[in-house]
């Protein structure tokens, strides 16, 4: 069956070069449009587009699926590489401790935290967590998200990591989209036990186990102050390589932690956070393939500093933008809101954010050969915006959802006049 898309006003992100590649420096800041457009779509993959003057017409009217962008944009659905969205109850308590004046540290050191996300998670089934994050998932893709990475995290021990890396399992064999797993047993350490004990836990049971079920695609730890070290972080990830795992790492978010130089050592896919990020780390980046990962979201929610993103761009790294959406401390999926705060607070322009978004996003979680920009054989993972002046209206609009239809494997998913 062939879908049609008409009366577009303009198609964002397109690409006609065989290649696929990320976008770096100055490139980030050029996205390619076509005006008054349309797309062809035969099943789950674009297999046409171009300007109206273009048009050739279909070869059966009646054997097509007719969709009206209503001079609506579209874009690629966003592809966002770093989420927590598999946890159990909220922590909005915390929240009003950081607004009386407590650090995420303190929180930590506390009990709070990770930790109280850990507490909650091990006394919820399974089969709740899943439905919870189900229902997250469903408002994410509403949003437009079309690619997602999920990581686990909230176990803290190989029962309970095991039951979300099998809760993000049955996501990827229930929705629609490409779903990612990252198994993040390293995220902070246990009250009863020994940080050495419980690293020794990770690379002997942990990781094994993991494997040996086929549940994630990569491995990550937190490296920074007040949960993993530098060289804890290395061991960590030469065990989850052995078995078959990408790294990824979280990284210098609360400190200059090391995290960014074993990332580039360990070949990691990502880095991610990154806020605490100087011109030795930008050098070692830009002589890597390790792609540096920004969550503006988190730096909102938790009042850090921003990673130097004009600084990382001009330099010529490509970045990625992504939510960090988690109970802690970016409870928002939102992509639409981040690419403004990224905008807002980064420096960087709307094109470099949606960029970061959707290619550069792709890249970073590996499913740049289907999604990521609008390109014949890709898959129609799509967003259809409401009308609007131009690409530069999406973050300019804050907090507003000019979002009017999303499309997955080339099928209506949601449509906000229908409101399926």
């Amino acid at each position: 069956m062939k879908t049609l898309i008409k009366n577009i006003q303009q198609i964002v992100g397109v690409s006609e070069e065989s290649k696929c590649t990320m976008k770096k420096g100055n490139e980030m800041n050029e996205i390619s449009i076509i005006n008054d457009g349309w797309i062809l779509i035969e099943d789950d993959v674009i297999v046409d587009f171009g300007n109206m003057e273009t048009w050739k017409g279909v070869d059966d009217w009646n054997k097509t699926n007719i969709i009206d962008a209503n001079n609506g944009t579209i874009l690629p659905a966003w592809c966002d590489s770093h989420t927590h969205i598999v946890y159990a109850g909220t922590r909005e308590l915390e929240f009003l401790d950081r607004i009386n004046g407590l650090s995420y540290e303190e929180i930590a050191k506390n009990g709070g935290g990770i930790l109280n996300s850990a507490k909650l998670l091990s006394q919820t089934d399974q089969n709740v967590l899943y439905h919870q994050a189900a229902k997250r998932l469903d408002k994410l893709i509403k949003l437009g998200t079309g690619a997602i990475e999920i990581k686990s995290g909230y176990g803290l021990d190989t029962k309970n990591e095991i039951k979300m890396l099998k809760v993000i399992q049955e996501l990827k064999h229930n929705f629609p989209i490409p779903i990612k797993a990252t198994f993040l047993g390293a995220h902070a350490v246990p009250k009863d036990i020994t940080q050495e004990k419980y690293v020794s836990t990770i690379i002997n049971e942990m990781i094994p186990e993991v494997a040996k079920q086929n549940l994630a695609d990569y491995i990550d730890v937190f490296c920074d102050k007040g949960f993993f070290t530098d060289y804890e972080t290395e061991k960590i990830l030469e065990c989850g390589i052995k078995h078959g795992l990408k790294p990824k790492i979280h990284a210098n978010e609360l400190d200059f932690s090391g995290g960014i130089q074993v990332g580039v050592k360990m070949n990691a896919l990502s880095v991610d956070h990154l806020e605490f990020t100087g011109e030795k780390e930008i050098a070692l980046l830009n002589n890597s393939n390790t792609i540096p990962t920004l969550l503006p979201g988190t730096a909102h929610f938790l009042d850090l500093k921003y990673p130097p993103a004009r600084l990382m761009i001009d330099s010529g790294l490509g970045v990625a933008i992504a939510t960090d959406y988690n109970p802690g401390s970016c409870p928002s999926g939102d992509m639409g809101k981040i690419i403004s705060l990224a905008c807002v607070k980064m420096k960087i322009t709307p094109t470099e954010a949606i960029n970061g978004a959707t290619i550069n996003g792709a890249f970073a979680m590996e499913v740049n050969k289907l999604l990521g920009n609008i390109k014949k054989g890709k898959k129609a993972n799509l967003i259809i915006t409401e009308e609007i002046p131009s690409i530069n209206y999406i973050p300019y609009s804050m907090g507003e959802n000019n979002i009017a239809k999303v499309i997955i494997n080339g099928k209506i998913y949601h449509d906000s006049e229908t409101n399926y």
